[in-house]
C-alpha cells in the first residue's frame, strides 16, 4: 500500500490536518511542530488531540511527520543555539508523545567556526541528551543540499552522526530528493546506484521516509530551491520510480510543493497514485 501525504498547516488544529489529508486522498500528512523560524509551543488542545486520533484511526491514517523549525541548529558552536535546539526538541518530543506521532525530522543544521567533524558531533550529541529509550517517536535525519557550511549533506556525513548515537535505532534519515540531488546524488539517472550506495554507507533499514519534491537547479548545485513536481530538473518520471522502487517498499512519502495549495496537493496525490504499481 502506498503511503503519501503533503505538507500542511496546523494552524487550525491537528483534526483539520486529518481531514485535509483525507481530503485529498491522502493517509500521512507532514507538519512544522511550531513556526519554520522558531517559536515558542502551543499547548495542546485536549478536545483536538482526542477527536483527531479517532478520526485518524478511522481513516487509516499513518506515519504522519512533525517537522523541527529550520532554525535549531545543533551543530553550531555557539552554547545558546545548540540550547535552543536542545530545548525545541525536548518539548517537541513530549508533545509528539501524547499526539502518538511516529516520525520527527530534525535538519542537522550548519557549523560555524568548527570543523565538519566538530559539527557532526555536536549533532549527535544534541540527540544523545534528548533521546530516551522509552521513547516511540523516530528522530529521522534530513538530507541536506551542502548550502554553505551545512553538515549532514552526504551520506557519509548522516552515518557518521548516526554512529556516535547511543541509542541508534531510534534515529533514521527521511531522503529529501531536492536536498540529495543539491548535493549531487543522481536520483533521475542513476536512483539504484543512489539507494546501493546509501545501503552501503547508512543502511537502507535506516530510511523512514522520503520528501518527494523537485528542484529548479541542476545536479550538484548544493542550491535547495523546490520547483513544481514534475517542472524542475528532476522531473515527475524521476520521483514516480522512487515511488515504485521495491527497496522503498512501505516507506512513506510527503509531496513539497512551493506553491502548497490543497488543489495542487491534490493533483500530485492522484498523479503519484496513478503510476504507482504495487498493491
Amino acid at each position: 500500500m502506498l503511503t503519501i501525504g503533503c505538507h500542511l498547516s496546523k494552524r487550525r488544529g491537528y483534526l483539520e490536518m486529518a481531514k485535509e489529508a483525507a481530503s485529498i486522498n491522502a493517509n500521512t500528512f507532514q507538519y512544522f511542530t511550531r513556526s519554520p523560524r522558531g517559536s515558542r509551543q502551543a499547548e495542546l488542545d485536549t478536545k483536538d488531540v482526542r477527536e483527531y486520533l479517532a478520526f485518524a484511526a478511522d481513516h487509516g491514517m499513518r506515519d504522519v511527520l512533525a517537522y523541527a523549525p529550520y532554525d535549531t541548529d545543533p551543530a553550531a558552536a555557539q552554547m545558546s543555539e545548540r540550547d535552543f535546539a536542545l530545548m525545541t526538541y525536548a518539548e517537541d518530543l513530549a508533545q509528539l508523545a501524547e499526539l502518538q506521532v511516529p516520525l520527527y525530522l530534525v535538519r542537522p543544521g550548519s557549523r560555524m567556526g568548527i570543523s565538519v567533524e566538530e559539527g557532526l558531533a555536536d549533532v549527535a550529541d544534541a540527540l544523545n541528551k534528548v533521546i530516551t529509550p522509552s521513547q516511540t517517536t523516530l528522530v529521522l535525519l534530513d538530507t541536506m543540499a551542502g548550502e554553505g557550511s551545512q553538515v549532514g549533506t552526504s551520506f557519509e556525513q548522516l552515518a557518521a552522526i548516526i554512529d556516535q548515537v547511543k541509542l541508534a535505532d531510534h534515529v533514521g534519515v527521511c531522503l529529501d530528493c531536492a536536498g540529495v540531488w543539491a548535493e549531487g546524488y543522481d536520483i533521475a539517472g542513476d536512483l539504484d546506484g543512489v539507494l546501493g550506495q546509501f545501503d552501503r554507507t547508512v543502511g537502507l533499514d535506516k530510511l523512514k521516509a522520503v520528501h518527494l519534491n523537485d528542484a529548479i537547479h541542476e545536479r550538484g548545485s548544493h542550491v535547495d530551491r523546490h520547483a513544481r513536481i514534475g517542472e524542475g530538473a528532476i522531473g515527475f518520471e524521476a520521483l514516480a520510480a522512487l515511488v515504485n522502487h521495491p527497496k522503498l517498499a512501505g516507506v512513506p512519502f510527503y509531496l513539497e510543493e512551493p506553491d502548497s495549495t490543497l488543489v495542487i496537493y491534490e493533483h500530485d496525490v492522484a498523479r503519484f497514485r496513478a503510476a504507482y504499481t504495487g498493491k
